[in-house]
């Protein structure tokens, strides 16, 4: 019979490529990762790993058991949460991962509204831009995903196996330095800035900003990239170039030195949060989901 501790413990040893490694981020020893791969393998009967070196290296059998385990783990971590809050037990934990912009604005209101009204629910939170945080969530390394997409963007990523929750539509707007003089109007073609120095932002709006700007007739000189939006609000305050930023970006930063002004024609990027279906139902996971939608809301 097959254990899910087991399958926590292969999942590490296929990630790091060691006993040792698998220890430490899982917090136990040497010997024991060793001693529940030994009894993984005795219950299904086939060696899952062997030793390469100083590596492990996953067998055919250990391939086909590790690309499962994501699925079987958050199967299992959905009937656990469900079972102890119907029971009473406690109210469930929940993984949160979310891009920066919506960390500093959407996630502090939803988790303090969530812990006014729910105390015992316990939430994590890590940051990672989509493509990277929605993978998190299918491999089971989170429960919640919050992530954007651009409504133009060629190649639209694909979120049909996962559960979508609509927050809201975030616009791109334009940052020019307050001398610049673009400063005072009320909006600005893209193409206006064609010979402008420009600040980029993190890689999905930097390809966003690009497209955008190839729409207009022309290629952005990008002198400065960055994926730390105060970092850009700062450069642009300073009068080394323009930026073209989402208005969650710059709502949690106050922007000296730099004015934003509306740019046409309009750019807008889809939040929202994502979560696996098994997971739906669970209570702390629907919690908290409510808790973003109503922050969205705000």
């Amino acid at each position: 019979m097959i254990e899910a501790r087991h399958l926590r413990v292969l999942r590490a040893v296929a990630t790091t490529g060691s006993f040792s490694a698998a220890g430490r981020e899982l917090g136990c020893t040497q010997p024991a990762v060793s001693q529940q791969m030994k009894a993984l393998e005795s219950s299904v009967g086939t060696p899952l790993l062997v030793r390469t070196g100083r590596e492990m290296r996953l067998t055919q059998a250990g391939e086909a058991l590790v690309k499962h385990a994501a699925s079987i783990l958050s199967g299992l971590t959905a009937a656990e949460e469900e079972v102890a809050a119907i029971a009473g037990l406690r109210a469930g934990r929940v993984r949160l991962v979310s891009f920066p912009s919506g960390s500093s604005t959407l996630v502090p209101m939803a988790l303090a509204s969530l812990r006014a009204a729910h105390p015992g629910t316990r939430v994590s939170l890590e940051e990672a831009e989509p493509p990277e945080s929605v993978e998190k969530l299918r491999d089971g390394d989170c429960d919640i995903a919050l992530a954007f997409r651009y409504e133009s963007a060629p190649g639209v990523e694909e979120w049909d196996d996962l559960v979508v929750r609509p927050l809201l539509t975030d616009r791109l707007v334009g940052l020019v330095p307050e001398g610049h003089p673009l400063a005072r109007a009320e909006s600005v073609a893209i193409g206006e800035f064609a010979g402008e120095s420009w600040i980029a932002g993190c890689p999905r709006c930097r390809g966003q900003l690009v497209e955008v700007c190839r729409g207009a007739g022309f290629e952005p000189r990008i002198d400065f990239a960055t994926d730390d939006y105060p970092a850009v609000i700062g450069l642009v305050g300073a009068g080394l170039g323009v930026a073209v930023l989402p208005e969650l970006a710059i709502e949690s930063v106050r922007p000296k030195g730099a004015r934003t002004v509306t740019v046409e024609p309009a750019v807008r990027r889809e939040i929202v949060a994502l979560t696996l279906p098994d997971l739906a139902g669970v209570p702390a996971v629907a919690a908290t989901l409510d808790r973003l939608a109503r922050a969205a809301a705000r």
